[in-house]
């Protein structure tokens, strides 16, 4: 059974880290782009960043370009999110996916999970 399970989100103060895992099982990781989205209650999922298969292609949305870094470690089965200099508009519940290629819309990706909470608030 194909599974993603996100963690380490949290509350965190505005400027402050916090680095998001999603660990995956049932399916090899290293035959699939990975991607990173965000959702605020009533609107959209939007996109965050992407991996391709072998992790040396990454793209990313510009408002989070210089502050947030996606990776993968395919022999781990996880892919994580490092965020930084975190802004109160970060937050939102934060989602992985699989898909067969990188991709910036919510339609290239087949699987996902179940999310994670990031507040940034002082």
């Amino acid at each position: 059974q194909l599974q993603l399970v996100e963690s380490g989100g949290g509350l965190v103060q505005p400027g402050g880290t916090l680095r998001l895992s999603c660990a995956t099982s049932g399916f090899s990781l290293d035959q699939y782009a990975m991607g990173w989205f965000r959702q605020v209650s009533g609107k959209e999922r939007e996109f965050v960043a992407a991996i391709n298969r072998s992790g040396g292609s990454t793209i990313y949305t510009d408002s989070v370009k210089g502050r947030f870094t996606i990776s993968r470690d395919n022999a781990k089965n996880t892919v994580y999110l490092q965020m930084n200099s975190l802004k109160p508009e970060d937050t939102a519940v934060y989602y992985c996916a699989a898909g067969g290629m990188v991709a910036r819309t919510t339609r290239g990706y087949d699987y996902w999970g179940q999310g994670t909470q990031v507040t940034v608030s002082s």
